[in-house]
Formats: structure tokens, C-alpha cells, sequence
């Protein structure tokens, strides 16, 4: 079997290019016991990763990615061989796994796909840790209540673009920007929501979003950071909370431009502000994918798929990201299950 593996061949200075990434032509390895042998059939890309691509110091866990080595992320795969009780040959499975055709893993590393919730490529976009961003940051940092206003940054990415439709589906008024006008016909057409703003189009965002928000800003899920942060902030409500889920403004910056001081508006709106990742809440993965899973089956709840073609499409796929290309969750299609 042909088999490549995507390495990281030097760390980028700003946006990501071709010259980041290395293709290696490999063997497939050899089954050992206590591990699966997988095909990779669904890459995740995400702007998080890019984060992973910096030198790190020594007690800094954002080193992920190290010269020379496979790069990962989270993929959807099938078992081709087993070596292990624990999961059977022909099973989708789902982990972060290497940018590899095929590869080996230990079989307790990898965790199975339910197909009684969605088709197996949500394993990775709306019953992932996409979707469950949205979910946790929304209901468990946010605190979403019916008649809140919630304003979404990022809105038609694959994290946003669910946070406003749960937003939607709680009873709240939903503001999202994004920045496109294909962007923002997709927030209001397809997924209903009241109003979208188009950052690249407005002269003023700070007075824009003060426009669509004239009860102030309840609740901030942030995806971007920057100056649409610094934009929302003046518009916070009284126990405003801001959710702060991703900052891809901020990703390919050396040196990101201070903004705005949150303190003084913190403390005269009694407001919280609050990051976090997604695994804070792994033990309650289960009981969300059901909730969300159901909203897909009731008709309450859309996602849509920026499906691209192709192993050699991973890192321009990624790189994409930064150029505001995908509406919905970006993501690549390496092969069908056999």
C-alpha cells in the first residue's frame, strides 16, 4: 500500500505556506500487538493548530509540532488490521492521529464512532470538538438563558456557525459576524438567525455592534479576538459574560498589537471573562453528543461540511483557514471505508 505522511518542515513566520509542510513517502508499519492498523478517511484543519507550530520553552505544553515529525489532528479513520481486544477490523474510530495515509496506534488511543448519531465525518465537525466547543463555551461558560443577546465572532466557521444556532435554539437574540456577504447570507438564510455583521464591510464595528445590540451584549463567544474583541467590548451588558473559545486575529502575529484594557468595563459591568478548552468537560462528551445528535434529527440544528478532495489538499486546506475560505467546518476527505 502507497503510503505518505505530512511532516512539519519549519516553523512559519506569519500565515502558513506550502514551504511549512513536507510530504514523505513511508512503508506502512507493522501491526504489533495492542494496536490498530488505520486508513485515514476524514482530516480535521484547524486554527488552533497553528499555535502548535511555535517554538515552545521548556514549560510551555503549546509545543506540539516538532521539525520533522508527523503532524496531527483530529481524524476519522477505519481499522483496517487488529491486533487488540479492544476494537475490531472494519470499525471507525475517531483521535488525533498523524497527517498519514496509514498508520499504527495503539488500540486504547483510539475511540469509536457512534453511527447511530450522524454520519461518521461528525465525528470530527459537529459531534466533535468543534460542536462541543460551541455546546460547553456556551452553556457552561456562558450561561445562555432565553431573551440573552449573544454575539458570536467567527459565526460561519465550524465552531461559530454551531454556537449560534444553539444560541438560537435557547431563545436568544443572536448577532454573529463574519466576513464575507456569502458569509453572512448563510448566518441569515440558512441558519435564521436575526442579524450578521460584516466586519470587512463596516467602517465602525465598535458602533455597529452597539446598532444590532441595543440592550448591550450578554453574552461574547469570541473566536477571533483582535479588534472585533475590542470592537464587542464597549457594548457589554451589566454581568456580561465573554467566552473566550479561540483568537485566530491573533495565530500568525510575532508580535499582536495591544488592544483595549477589559479591567475598567469588567469592573463597572460586574462582567466575567472566561477561556477554555474544550477537554475541560470530557466526561460529560457523551451526554452532549446526544442532545446535539437529536437537534440535528429534529430539524432544530444545521452543519455544513467544507469538504476538500484529497490527502495532497491537507495543508492547503489549512492554510485556507486564514484566508477566511470555508464557511461551516473545513475539512478534508481522504478515502471512503471499505
Amino acid at each position: 500500500m502507497k503510503n505518505q505522511v505530512i511532516v512539519l518542515a519549519e516553523r512559519p513566520s506569519g500565515i502558513p505556506n506550502e514551504n511549512t509542510f513536507q510530504f514523505n513517502t513511508i512503508e506502512t508499519p507493522e501491526i504489533l500487538d495492542g494496536e490498530v492498523l488505520l486508513k485515514t478517511l476524514y482530516v480535521s484543519v484547524d486554527p488552533g493548530m497553528r499555535g502548535f507550530m511555535k517554538k515552545g520553552t521548556d514549560d510551555d505544553i503549546g509545543t506540539k509540532y516538532e521539525i520533522g515529525k508527523p503532524i496531527t489532528s483530529r481524524t476519522v479513520a477505519q481499522v483496517l488490521e487488529s491486533k487488540s481486544e479492544l476494537v475490531k477490523k472494519g470499525a471507525i474510530v475517531h483521535g488525533r492521529f498523524s497527517w498519514q495515509i496509514y498508520q499504527t496506534i495503539s488500540a486504547d488511543q483510539v475511540e469509536l464512532v457512534n453511527p447511530d448519531l450522524g454520519p461518521i465525518s461528525t465525528a470530527v465537525s459537529v459531534l466533535g470538538v468543534p460542536g462541543l466547543s460551541a455546546y460547553f463555551g456556551l452553556l457552561k461558560i456562558g450561561g445562555i438563558k432565553k431573551g440573552d443577546t449573544v454575539v458570536v465572532s467567527g459565526a460561519a466557521g465550524g465552531v461559530g456557525s454551531i454556537a449560534v444556532q444553539i444560541a438560537k435554539i435557547k431563545g436568544c437574540h443572536v448577532v454573529g459576524i463574519a466576513g464575507s456577504e456569502e458569509k453572512i447570507k448563510y448566518l441569515m438564510t440558512d441558519l435564521g438567525i436575526e442579524s450578521a455583521i460584516n466586519y470587512k464591510e463596516t467602517k465602525d464595528l465598535s458602533k455597529e455592534i452597539a446598532k444590532h445590540c441595543p440592550k448591550g451584549v450578554d453574552v461574547f463567544f469570541d473566536n477571533v479576538g483582535g479588534a472585533t474583541f475590542d470592537a464587542v467590548l464597549p457594548s457589554i451588558s451589566k454581568h456580561a459574560r465573554l467566552v473566550i473559545c479561540g483568537e485566530i486575529a491573533g495565530y500568525n502575529q510575532s508580535d499582536p498589537p495591544k488592544g483595549i484594557r477589559p479591567n475598567h468595563l469588567l469592573i463597572q459591568q460586574s462582567a466575567r471573562m472566561e477561556g477554555f478548552v474544550v477537554f475541560d468537560f470530557k466526561d460529560e462528551f457523551e451526554s452532549a453528543k446526544k442532545e446535539m445528535s437529536q437537534w440535528l434529527k429534529d430539524g432544530k440544528m444545521k452543519y455544513r461540511e467544507n469538504l476538500i478532495d484529497g490527502f495532497e489538499n491537507i495543508p492547503a486546506a489549512f492554510i485556507g483557514l486564514f484566508k477566511g475560505e470555508n464557511i461551516g467546518k473545513q475539512m478534508v476527505k481522504v478515502a471512503d471505508p471499505d
